[in-house]
Parts: structure tokens; sequence; C-alpha cells
């Protein structure tokens, strides 16, 4: 018999859902610790799972107040659980550090299919450097290096460049970058987020054919862009 693939960590207090979550991830060979209040969540260390699935309607503690506390102590993956259909806590949640949102009712099939993809995903630590060709971003001091020598970008343009750095090559929305980065923006954040991308860009200088346009879709980092290059 293989060994469970990962431990995930469900805080739950439903518990006709909670048994299917964990029937399911058992089934695909998931080990599972199930809670059913916040109060015995807040217990437990983060880092000691691989992924946390977290309700936000919980007795003892909210599921906000819980991810608040976990991200304060580690980067462990997080998909909240919310009955409420609007975007509020969505927005919130993003805000907060979460990874990922699934409103009830869902199938858990679905949910799998999430922690799944989840965690084909790279973890990246609080105190990695993301490093793409000549640039280099320090997560933990939040500076960006070309060539060894500083920028000074604002807060949102880190954001972006760290959410692209994140995802080498690959396309990234712009609807996926306002959510990550500009969640409390009005209906032009797609255009204010074009502003940020512009500005940073012009902070790059050489390396700025690194951040390319993605036509119709968003943008990509792509560390095989030599500087100089047409973007």
């Amino acid at each position: 018999m293989t060994p469970p693939k990962n431990h995930i960590l469900l805080v739950e207090d439903d518990q006709k859902l909670g048994a299917s979550i964990v029937y399911e991830l058992q089934e695909a060979d998931y080990r599972v610790t199930w809670l059913k209040s916040g109060s015995d969540a807040r217990l437990l260390e983060p880092d000691d799972f691989d992924l946390i699935v977290l309700d936000l309607m919980l007795p003892g503690r909210h599921g906000f107040d819980l991810l608040k506390d976990y991200r304060a102590k580690a980067d462990t993956p997080v998909i909240l659980l919310t009955a409420r259909t609007d975007t509020q806590d969505k927005v919130r949640g993003l805000q907060l550090g979460a990874d990922d949102y699934l409103t009830k009712p869902f199938w858990p099939e679905e949910l799998l299919a999430r922690i799944e993809a989840r965690l084909r995903r790279p973890l990246i630590r609080r105190d990695a450097d993301l490093i793409a060709g000549p640039l280099k971003i320090d997560l933990t001091a939040r500076q960006v290096f070309v060539e060894d020598q500083p920028i000074e970008l604002t807060r949102a343009e880190f954001d972006i460049l760290a959410e692209l750095a994140r995802r080498p090559g690959m396309a990234v929305t712009r609807r996926q970058l306002v959510e990550r980065v500009l969640p409390g923006e009005s209906d032009n954040a797609e255009r204010t987020l074009d502003v940020h991308v512009s500005r940073i860009r012009k902070k790059l200088a050489d390396a700025a054919p690194m951040l390319e346009t993605v036509w119709g879709i968003g943008y990509r980092l792509n560390a095989n862009q030599t500087p100089n290059e047409e973007s």
C-alpha cells in the first residue's frame, strides 16, 4: 500500500459536509485531520500540514481570524469555504492571504480538484527569493534587484511583479492579478493594473522586455526574454 500523498487540515463544523470531504480525500490517499471548531483549530501549527481547507463560519473563532493567525506563522496553502454568494468574503479572504475560494454548495470532487491543482504548484516560502533571469525579488525585504541593482517599486507594483514571478513563463489574466493584488479597486481595476504594469516596465529599464503582454489575456514574466528585445 502506498503512503498518503499529503496531510490536509479540514476545519468545518458541518457534520454531513465534513464527512463527505474527508471520505473524498481519503479515497484519494490523502491523510486528513478534521476539526469542527475554530478554537480547536487555532491550537494547531499550520506548518504541520500541506494544505488547509477552512470554513469561515465556525464556532469558537471566525475563519478570517484563523487565516490571519496561520498567515502570521506560515505560507501553507489555504482554501476557504463559505456559504455567502457575494464577493465580499472572497475579496477579504484574498487580502488576508487565502489561495483559493469555494462557495457552498459544491461537490467534494470539485474541492478535490482545487486541492490537487494547488498542490501541483510549488510553494514559495516567504523567506525565499524569486529569481527570473537578471531579476531578483526579495520577498522578505520587499526589494527588487535588476543585475544586482536595486529599483524602487510601490507596494502595488511590487505585489504585481512578485505575483508574476511566482508563475514564470505562465500567462496570468488581468482578472487574476486584480483579485490577488488589487481586490479593493473599483470597476476600473484592470485599467489601473495596466497603468501599474507600464510603470513597472519603465523602472525595469533594459529588463522591461521580460514583462510581456499576452494580448486579450493578461501578462507574463518571461525569464528567457533577453534585454533590449522587443516585447
